[in-house]
């Protein structure tokens, strides 16, 4: 058992080897890391197994078949590094530049602008009976899963069991689980086709299973929803699912603008939405520089960058968007591979390439400085959302800068001189 002591005990790896003088004393180390290993996944199974069997009685009693039930969990596997995966946070931040530019390539916006081409007859469809505009399928189907090219390689319902058998998140993956063998239940498909990421997310347009059991459709007429061997079935779904989370037809998601010298950056934010007329009369333009057109239509100003990169206005079917996956950069991302897949040009003011790496650690000590100077900055969780990037601005705004939002290293010390003076 070699491989066990190296992968799980590095560091005695070469204690074990180092000496032939010490292999009396490796091999009692080395008997008693096998049998705590052992031990171990012993433990785990045997709690696996017992959590299976509670979940089997949970889903007969929600009227899930016993055939079903027996189909998919009778073989169900315990996956450790689902666990692994579930409580993996990144190290670092991840900056708009980073995200953005990773996902819009040329070679995505080519393959998109193919698929769009080959499939617009049925795109056309959708779009005359949904109102969701074809691009915009394609453009999720792009960052989803590079338009079918990576759907996950993990079982569903093995992951789904056992994070349903871990206490972190028991109860929302418990759930999951069951719609997944509903949809078994319902003859859309079999347990051992459910393939896809190690979270549960399905199919071309990666559905949770309770997302799958409210909007996916059958397009196709063939009596199943697939959503993985279908492309009428993936692409009406996903329609389907926007229309339900309020896409307003006829609008578009937003677009790049031009912002007047000396802007006040401070009216920057999803939470602060302008008339485009009110935005023209601050010299905001369009990204060529011609005026916008004067109108009541709401929307907010973004600048992922601070004031050295792009800014966008964006509507409410950008919320939309959102609503199908939180992160601000998903949905700028989709908007603007939306655009280019319908033949726009690309950004007038790319983001700039970030070279800087800031840890989520130090965004933790930024959000505890930020509150001892009295700026609300959320709970102190790492994570750069919003509400932190609005303290960022305050903060900016306070000290006469440029009230972007945007935090590098040099504001970085800056906060944490100043607060430092508080304390």
């Amino acid at each position: 058992m070699p491989v066990i002591a190296t992968r799980y005990f590095p560091a005695l790896s070469f204690s074990l080897a180092h000496s032939a003088c010490c292999r009396k004393i490796g091999s009692g180390i080395m008997a008693f890391i096998v049998l705590t290993f052992t031990h171990t996944v012993h433990a785990e199974n045997n709690d696996f197994g017992e959590c299976i069997a509670r979940i089997k009685a949970q889903a007969k009693a929600e009227g899930i078949s016993d055939r079903t039930v027996s189909k998919a969990l009778d073989k169900a596997k315990y996956i450790p590094r689902v666990i692994e995966l579930d409580r993996r946070q990144p190290e670092f931040t991840q900056t708009f530049a980073n995200y953005f530019n990773t996902r819009i390539n040329d070679e995505r916006i080519q393959r998109g602008r193919e698929l769009f081409t080959r499939h617009r007859p049925l795109l056309n469809q959708i779009q005359q009976e949904t109102g969701i505009p074809a691009q915009y399928l394609v453009s999720f189907w792009g960052l989803e899963t590079n338009y079918g090219g990576h759907f996950g390689d993990w079982s569903v319902v093995d992951s789904l069991a056992t994070l349903a058998c871990d206490p972190r998140r028991s109860t929302f993956f418990t759930q999951e689980l069951f719609n997944a063998m509903r949809i078994v239940d319902a003859g859309d498909i079999s347990p051992e086709r459910m393939i896809g990421s190690w979270a549960g997310a399905m199919g071309h347009m990666q559905f949770m299973p309770s997302t799958f059991l409210r909007y996916a459709k059958d397009i196709d007429g063939d009596g199943r929803r697939d959503l993985w061997g279908s492309i009428p079935d993936a692409m009406g779904s996903a329609a389907n699912f926007l229309r339900q989370l309020g896409w307003a037809p006829g609008l578009d998601w937003g677009r790049e603008v031009r912002l007047p010298p000396a802007f006040d950056y401070s009216l920057a934010g999803r939470d602060q939405m302008l008339s485009e007329a009110e935005w023209a009369k601050l010299g905001v333009t369009t990204a060529a520089g011609t005026p916008l057109v004067p109108t009541e239509q709401r929307a907010a100003l973004l600048v992922p960058s601070g004031h050295q990169g792009p800014a966008f206005l964006v509507t409410k079917n950008f919320y939309v968007i959102m609503r199908w996956n939180r992160s601000e950069f998903y949905a700028l991302s989709v908007g603007h591979l939306a655009d280019r897949i319908a033949g726009a040009a690309a950004l007038h003011r790319t983001p700039r390439a970030d070279t800087e790496k800031i840890s989520r650690e130090q965004v933790r000590q930024l959000q505890m400085d930020l509150s001892t100077l009295g700026i609300d900055a959320g709970d102190a969780d790492g994570v750069m959302g919003s509400v932190t990037r609005q303290a960022i601005s305050r903060f900016q705004k306070n000290t006469q800068r440029i009230a972007d939002g945007h935090l590098d290293t040099t504001l970085l010390m800056v906060i944490r001189e100043a607060a430092s003076m508080v304390r």
